[in-house]
């Protein structure tokens, strides 16, 4: 066995056969994916298939004869979902890899339903559908994003809806393709590139009605799983009312139509202005009643006699005061006069029971020398000597001998 290195390298024939020997080995698969180009040349006696998988950026060239593809012809165009038995072929010359397809089958209506309402039931498992999860729409967006077909009447309709309900409206439209193999990357681009923009406040994901087929795209479980990433709100408006791709359940709103997109996003100028003019005119009237209110009630407190003469307690008082003042000063004239009557009074008894009035009337008082008062005659003797005072003053006298 040679021994490849550096030195010994293997020529590129001799490594493609290689390659395609062991490619032979392979037996044959089936597979399954989207037609993206179908090429049946007149008179060739071979079709040409690109095949696509809708998930992933991967494409395989199928070749198939056309016998084979005869018993599907009818029915399988650009953009159909298939399964084909084929086996891989390795072409040395070019360094090609295709799939040689022996029999073709249509990927059927109701096989495709179930696929989807078992992803249904597993991303509903997971908690991507429940409404607790969605974010609430900005009232006034200052930019919305729109993922929708080039020049589509869905982007018309969009467009032209929201700058009629407010014509500041302003978007960050990002063209796509809405059906077909390349429409789920194309959508996640656009979805992210739009959720990582700093002015975009939401994203309305929108494209018009069209076969189960066709709108396959939007129940993608990638672009489901993107949308249940994005932080930025997302509005679901895909084909019409009865059209319910799994995007409407994992969008924050699912919106009926396009147009409908625009308007649940979107304020109506008109209507905002009436909206106001009738919070006004409500504010006005609350305002107005509750002056009117206060008015009354403060009427009501001027109108009371403590507000409308608000001194006649003071006068009333006054005149109280008044005839208080004057019954106390009668009350303290009384008094003083029974007072000095009764003065003059007790004056004119101590007066008359005075020794000096005594003396006045011609009495004398005997004092002996020690100032002791005589009494009785029995208490001096003859010759002691006295004093005797009288009213006008006192004068020594002496005692006799008795008679």
């Amino acid at each position: 066995m040679t021994v490849n290195s550096a030195e010994t390298p293997l020529p590129v024939g001799e490594v493609s056969q290689k390659i395609g020997g062991w490619i032979d080995k392979l037996g044959s698969v089936w597979v399954e994916g989207q037609i993206t180009q179908l090429s049946r040349r007149p008179g060739a006696g071979v079709v040409f298939l690109t095949l696509r998988d809708p998930s992933y950026e991967v494409s395989l060239t199928v070749t198939c004869y056309r016998q084979a593809f005869d018993a599907v012809a009818d029915v399988v165009r650009e953009g159909s979902r298939i399964v084909v038995l084929a086996k891989p072929v390795w072409y040395a010359k070019n360094g090609s890899l295709s799939l040689r397809a022996t029999e073709i089958r249509l990927v059927g209506m109701g096989e495709l339903l179930a696929r989807l309402e078992l992803l249904k039931k597993t991303l509903t498992a997971e908690g991507l559908f429940d409404p607790a999860r969605k974010k609430p729409l900005p009232f006034l967006p200052n930019r919305i994003g729109l993922v929708t077909g080039r020049a589509s009447a869905a982007e018309r309709d969009v467009l032209e809806t929201a700058r009629h309900r407010w014509p500041a409206v302003r978007f960050e439209v990002r063209p796509v393709a809405v059906q077909g193999a390349y429409a789920v990357a194309q959508v996640i681009e656009a979805l992210r590139e739009l959720d990582g923009h700093p002015d975009v406040d939401v994203i309305i994901v929108a494209r018009g009605g069209g076969s189960v087929e066709d709108l396959l795209p939007f129940s993608d479980e990638r672009l489901i799983r993107a949308v249940a990433d994005c932080r930025t709100p997302v509005v679901s408006a895909i084909g019409h009312e009865p059209d319910n791709p799994l995007l409407d359940y994992v969008a924050d709103l699912r919106s009926r139509t396009p147009t409908h997109a625009a308007k649940d996003t979107v304020p109506d100028v008109g209507e905002e202005r009436v909206r106001i003019q009738q919070l006004r005119d409500r504010a006005l009237r609350v305002v107005t009643g509750r002056l009117e209110r206060e008015e009354r009630g403060l009427d009501d407190w001027m109108s009371r006699p403590s507000i409308a003469d608000p001194y006649w307690i003071t006068d009333d008082r006054a005149e109280e005061l008044d005839a208080l003042l004057e019954r106390s000063r009668r009350t303290l004239g009384h008094l003083l006069d029974r007072a000095e009557s009764e003065l003059t009074h007790t004056r004119a008894r101590v007066v008359a029971l005075s020794p000096a009035a005594t003396l006045k009337r011609g009495y004398a008082v005997l004092q002996r020398a020690d100032g002791s008062a005589v009494r009785e005659p029995a208490e001096v003797a003859a010759g002691e000597e006295l004093r005797a005072r009288v009213a006008g003053g006192e004068f020594g006298v002496v005692v006799g001998p008795e008679d």
